[in-house]
């Protein structure tokens, strides 16, 4: 998954900078192309793989958590 992602983001961050400085007559498409795999494969899957193996609940501002919060701060 990690390949994967550094292979997609390569491939956008290529194609965004041969959009900028190179010469041809579709770079405003290449820079667009680059923009949407950045933004809608390549962070949606990073976003995936950090957060699969987290727990929603321990970042949920309910109660306890603050409860928690305020005992642990040194403040």
């Amino acid at each position: 998954m990690k390949k994967l992602i550094f292979i997609l983001f390569i491939i956008s961050l290529g194609m965004i900078l041969f959009g900028l400085f190179g010469s041809s007559t579709h770079s405003e498409k290449l820079i667009g192309f680059g923009i949407v795999i950045l933004f809608f494969i390549v962070f949606p899957i990073f976003s995936y793989y950090r957060w699969k193996d987290k727990k929603i609940e321990d970042y949920y501002l309910n109660n306890e958590n603050l409860r928690k919060f305020k005992e642990n701060n040194d403040l």
